[in-house]
């Protein structure tokens, strides 16, 4: 089965080639759409053949010399070269172009290899380009490099009858341990930067925090302060009501007494405590009279700032 379709496809190129040349013994030639022939009289150019069928006498020197196709074209190039930060790279450059037809004569005659005579072009317009940029700036800058191939081709091949349709860099390949280490470079840089903003964030917590905690202890000596206003205040007006209301009292006198009964309390709450250590306090009437004449030394010191 192999062996017969590819019988097959000889024979059609064969069959092909055959009725061209039967053609051209019967003084008729055949050009397909987007192509033109070229006609040679004696060996010497005649004309341009457009598409469709031609009259050939070749008893009269009329002969084709070949067909010239007018569809877009596509060449890629492959070029080496290096950067300014010496790094090589292979930069892949797409070039498609198309035979003009009014000037299908020169693009016929004048150049023998048209691929090879881009591809030198492009290799001469890239290794000129790229050394002067650093690896990013060439990948940043890869329009500019492919408008510089296509100026430079369009100013040469427009001499041989061929346009320049589009240029393309459709690739910048750096060596697999350049790219390995542009990943790291770019990683490192990523992880830094999420260090800085994690020290920045506890930073922050630990400002807010230190306010918190100052906004808090001033807060709680401000009602400290208003307690120990409040319980010199209820002392003094406990004071000046027994007084008034006891005759022969003096103030001292109602101190010692408050002071007293204050005392036994503490110590009542000290003993009906569960959870209270051992305590040992003096106790009897000197030290009450001790404990009474620090309290008062304390409220009027209070009193004086006041």
């Amino acid at each position: 089965m192999k062996s017969r379709n590819c019988r097959g496809l000889v024979d059609d190129s064969s069959n092909e080639l055959y009725n061209q040349k039967m053609g051209q013994a019967l003084g008729c030639i055949q050009v397909d759409q987007s192509t033109v022939a070229i006609r040679e009289t004696f060996g010497k150019f005649d004309e341009v053949l457009e598409p469709g069928c031609h009259c050939l006498p070749w008893c009269l020197g009329s002969q084709v010399a070949g067909q010239l196709s007018l569809r877009v074209q596509q060449l890629d190039v492959r070029c080496e070269t290096k950067t300014k930060d010496n790094v090589f790279v292979n930069v892949v450059a797409s070039v498609q172009y198309r035979a003009l037809a009014e000037k299908a004569s020169d693009a016929f005659y004048k150049l023998s290899n048209t691929r090879s005579q881009i591809q030198a072009y492009v290799f001469d317009v890239i290794r000129a380009s790229v050394p002067k940029l650093d690896l990013d700036a060439t990948f940043e800058q890869k329009n500019d490099i492919a408008k510089a191939v296509e100026e430079e081709l369009e100013k040469a091949m427009s001499h041989y009858g061929y346009e320049i349709v589009q240029t393309l860099i459709v690739d910048i390949e750096p060596d697999e341990h350049v790219k390995r280490a542009m990943n790291e470079i770019n990683a490192a840089a990523r992880l830094r930067l999420a260090a800085n903003e994690k020290a920045e964030a506890e930073k922050i917590l630990q400002i807010k925090r230190a306010e918190g905690e100052a906004e808090s202890k001033y807060l709680a000596g401000l009602g400290i302060a208003r307690q120990r206003q409040a319980i010199v205040d209820g002392l003094r007006d406990s004071v000046l009501a027994f007084s008034e209301n006891v005759p022969g009292t003096s103030s001292k006198d109602v101190m010692d007494m408050v002071l007293v009964t204050q005392y036994f309390d503490t110590m009542k709450e000290i003993g009906a405590s569960s959870k209270t250590n051992s305590v040992f306090i003096p106790h009897g009437p000197g030290a009450v009279k001790d404990i009474a004449s620090q309290i008062r030394e304390g409220l009027l010191q209070a009193n004086a700032t006041m």
